[in-house]
């Protein structure tokens, strides 16, 4: 996506040690919930649109991380030296930092439950209304093969 020109900036260092850190978290559980979007990615647009299955996964994977606790968040400190005085400053600056923090929290919990339960309710509605157009049509096919047997008794 983008290109960092710099000469004291070593890209391939830096991208393996994100891809370090990802590594080290998920064995930590921290991307217990980061299964959906591989599933995602390993799945094509056609697939999505006709496996009932994969939209009810999907939900569940959404209903299992909508709301995000902010204390799950631990203040941690990669410093070897000082740790105590980097993890207290961070505190402090957490604690000043909080009431915004917390209702900018909420807020984004509120607008994330909101958005799932206006997708469950389109996915209900759209399983509704298939179920009415499969009913429908049996009545038509019903209906055109009694039309058809009594067309066919008439002309004998």
């Amino acid at each position: 996506m983008f290109k960092v020109y710099a000469p004291s900036v070593d890209v391939e260092k830096i991208i393996a040690e994100v891809k370090r850190r990802v590594d080290e978290k998920k064995q930590k559980g921290v991307y217990s919930t980061a299964i959906l979007p591989r599933r995602i990615q390993h799945t094509s647009i056609l697939q999505v649109q006709d496996d009932d299955e994969f939209i009810k996964y999907y939900l569940e994977c959404l209903k299992d991380s909508v709301y995000v606790d902010i204390r799950d968040f631990e203040i941690i400190e990669k410093r070897r030296r000082f740790v105590w005085l980097f993890v207290g400053i961070k505190k402090l600056i957490w604690k000043i930092l909080k009431f915004y923090t917390y209702r900018l929290w909420s807020q984004q919990n509120q607008v994330n439950g909101l958005m799932l339960s206006a997708l469950e309710h389109i996915e209900t509605r759209y399983n509704e209304k298939v179920s009415a157009l499969e009913q429908r049509i049996v009545q038509l096919e019903n209906a055109i093969g009694k039309n058809s047997s009594e067309k066919k008794s008439a002309s004998s």
